[in-house]
């Protein structure tokens, strides 16, 4: 079918990425509803009994669920020049966080696309309000995602003892992936990249936001002393930053992903784990010091791998 699709886009590219679109449309909703329904049986049953059967059950069903999704991607881009550079000693049972920069919806599907059989599966801290999207919702309360609720100035400024509920309902949920394979993804912009936000904030890279530094220092908090590493993931578009339905419409023609490990120096990650960050002067800005140098780095790695592409 894709491949009747392909030739389609090529004869006439309006009414083929159209009937592409609602192609993958239809199979991304069977699909959903396919895996969607015995996973969440599945979760079901984990958080009534903590059956650890039913829980690599529910991670079982997610990998075929995602084995799908990759399945289409390779389908809808076939001719995509893609260009990846990974490490050789990443590993599906480790336990690693990744930064990433962030521009596009895409961005989530490109990591779980490159860490299919290399990397667990990809986790990312979630709104609260995430739970009451139907099926998607309640598959990643089931998967162990981290679910945080944030509260309002106006709401602390009526109840003080908001103020730090979210950190410890986001510690308690980063908790929950202990002793467990899992890629904690964390983009530290905080939003999606546009040259907008990159201005209105006189950000100092030239292809990046300002990196925030208290969602990673709290999971490193939580999870640092069982990480196997640190990853660093930069992803380019180097023919424009993909809209979401683009990756479906089989639109992106070009993508760079560049993955590495990051070294964290062992007292800063010590003084995290001791509660330091919110308190410390010291601390908090030997860490975001540490993220400057690596968006540094990273600023410079955008710049050559869209230098690559455009040779």
């Amino acid at each position: 079918m894709y491949r009747r699709l392909a030739k389609l886009r090529d004869q006439s590219p309006a009414l083929g990425q159209a009937a592409t679109f609602g192609a993958t449309a239809g199979t991304i909703l069977g699909n959903s509803l396919l895996f969607g329904a015995p996973l969440l049986a599945a979760g079901a049953l984990k958080t009534l009994t903590g059956n650890p059967r039913a829980d690599k059950t529910v991670l079982n069903i997610a990998e075929h669920w995602i084995t799908t999704n990759n399945y289409l991607i390779n389908h809808l881009l076939p001719n995509i020049d893609l260009r990846v550079n990974l490490p050789a000693n990443l590993s599906p049972t480790g336990r690693y966080i990744l930064l990433c920069n962030h521009q596009s919806w895409v961005d989530t599907s490109v990591i779980q696309y490159i860490g299919q059989d290399r990397l667990p599966l990809t986790r990312f801290f979630a709104k609260h309000e995430l739970l009451y999207i139907p099926i998607v919702g309640q598959a990643f309360y089931f998967l162990d995602f981290p679910m945080m609720k944030r509260y309002s100035k106006e709401e602390i400024a009526k109840n003080p003892t908001l103020k730090n509920r979210d950190i410890e309902e986001a510690r308690r949920a980063c908790q929950q992936l202990a002793n467990k394979p899992f890629t904690l993804l964390n983009f530290v912009e905080g939003t999606r990249f546009t040259q907008q936000k990159r201005d209105a904030q006189q950000s100092p890279y030239a292809h990046l936001l300002k990196p925030k530094a208290g969602g990673l220092a709290l999971a490193l908090a939580a999870l640092g002393e069982q990480l196997d590493g640190i990853l660093d993931v930069t992803i380019v578009y180097p023919d424009g930053v993909p809209l979401y339905r683009d990756l479906w419409q089989g639109n992106i023609r070009q993508l760079g992903v560049d993955m590495r490990f990051v070294d964290l120096p062992r007292e800063l990650l010590n003084n995290l784990i001791a509660g330091k960050f919110n308190d410390d002067v010291a601390t908090k800005q030997a860490m975001f010091d540490w993220l400057d140098n690596i968006w540094q780095q990273k600023d410079v790695r955008i710049e050559q791998m869209l230098a690559d592409f455009a040779q």
